[in-house]
């Protein structure tokens, strides 16, 4: 799902134990429970209900036309063809299974308070790599509200009213780009921010490695990879395939995941082809 849905925000970086996309584990910072340093259950530092530290609507407005394309250390995350990341794919012996989390309207349509800006560069990329897979070796993974949302999730749900929308409502399906790819594949839809359990390991076995796409990688994407990695499964992000609330968002989420190699890692698009290539089916 996106960064505006429990994205990480962009500046909490200083309070160990929190919730940082580069505090392994967690979300925020400060704020336990929340998703934001300042302005607790909302997901920007300086605008509450945005999406970006520096410009309403969740656009960095220092990066023209959005996601940042390089990593703290200058490696390239965005553009097809880049280096690895990592050197090499890491991949294990296993099939190769690509997850495409939550490329949903709700995350694509830039009017929506959940809006990843860089939806749209990341979805021609996914789309390739689904074709490349397969239905076979393709899951797809929705976000969804809780009917009745519990615990904590009831504060957090107070702050994204709009949300609280049916399981089958337009916003929550697969975007047009690849419904006709999830209508022949397992979709599992889930009301948690990370997707991984029972009916998506159902997919993916230890032995094999998951090639891991979609929105938003400071969230979604980031509890989904270390959850699966925590199973023993080998996870490889793909860059270029993921967007996250913001430039920095993004770029530290990958950050993070690089923390757990050899278990989870970063790579590209180009690397993602060739292990779908040279892994079982």
């Amino acid at each position: 799902m996106t960064a505006g849905l429990g994205r990480a925000a962009a500046d909490g970086t200083t309070s160990p134990g929190g919730h940082d996309a580069t505090s392994p584990g967690g979300h925020d910072a400060t704020s336990p429970g929340r998703h934001d340093a300042t302005s607790p259950g909302r997901h920007s530092a300086t605008s509450p209900g945005r999406h970006s530290a520096t410009s309403p609507g969740g656009q960095d407005t220092t990066s023209p036309g959005g996601q940042d394309t390089t990593s703290p250390g200058g490696q390239d995350t965005t553009s097809p063809g880049a280096p690895a990341p990592t050197g090499g794919s890491g991949a294990a012996p296993g099939r190769a299974v690509l997850v495409v989390v939550d490329m949903q309207p709700v995350f694509a349509d830039p009017g929506s308070p959940w809006a990843a800006p860089r939806f749209a560069e990341a979805l021609p990329v996914v789309r390739s790599l689904a074709e490349a897979a397969g239905a076979d070796r393709t899951v797809f993974t929705r976000f969804v509200a809780p009917e009745h949302p519990t615990g904590a999730w009831v504060a957090y749900y107070a702050d994204w009213p709009f949300a609280l929308q049916p399981e089958d409502a337009p916003a929550y399906a697969v975007v047009p780009e690849l419904a006709d790819l999830a209508a022949r594949a397992p979709v599992v839809t889930a009301t948690t921010f990370g997707k991984w359990g029972p009916d998506l390991a159902a997919h993916v076995g230890p032995g094999d490695t998951m090639l891991l796409t979609g929105v938003s990688t400071d969230c979604c994407v980031l509890s989904t990879a270390l959850a699966a990695a925590d199973a023993g499964v080998a996870v490889r992000v793909v860059a270029e395939a993921c967007t996250g609330a913001d430039d920095a968002s993004h770029a530290r989420a990958l950050d993070a995941i690089r923390l757990y190699a050899p278990l989870a890692d970063v790579i590209d698009a180009t690397t993602a082809r060739a292990v779908l290539a040279t892994t079982s089916a």
